[in-house]
């Protein structure tokens, strides 16, 4: 498992009508609150400010297909030749980091391939090297800049 240290982050909330929205400054709009979303917004800030991952190489949320499905990615981080080389799911803290977990990420690793894979659910963080079509257990995220 990978520990994560989560940097102080002042996100930016709002209630309406009842219901809790969290601003996402990358992609420039309120998102409702959910506790995927929480995850999803902390793992961030976590890639951009402690593991200094560009944010111009990042995507979040973008549909991708599977066959005849329409799936999203969570988080998407391209390396410096704009090739996908991170792909990160997220899931609410109550959520357990199980095998489904894991063959979800690699499904979507199906349509866009990348080396380095990453599930958590806030509280846990796995992180996996697929290299001959084989998963390496990582014991920390890799270092963006080559």
């Amino acid at each position: 498992m990978i520990r994560i240290e989560y940097p102080s982050f002042p996100f930016r909330m709002k209630e309406e009508d009842g219901k809790e929205f969290i601003f996402d400054e990358n992609r420039r709009q309120w998102l409702r609150l959910t506790p995927e979303e929480w995850v999803r917004q902390n793992f961030l800030q976590y890639l951009l400010q402690v593991k200094k991952y560009p944010a111009s190489l990042t995507a979040i949320e973008k549909e991708i297909r599977l066959g005849e499905l329409k799936k999203r990615f969570d988080i998407l981080v391209y390396d410096a030749q704009h090739q996908p080389w991170l792909m990160v799911e997220c899931k609410g803290m109550d959520v357990l980091l199980n095998d489904a977990v894991l063959q979800q990420v690699l499904r979507y690793n199906i349509a866009v391939p990348v080396p380095y894979l990453v599930i958590t659910n806030g509280s846990s963080c796995f992180g996996y090297l697929r290299k001959n079509n084989q998963l390496q257990l990582l014991d920390g995220l890799p270092d963006f800049g080559f």
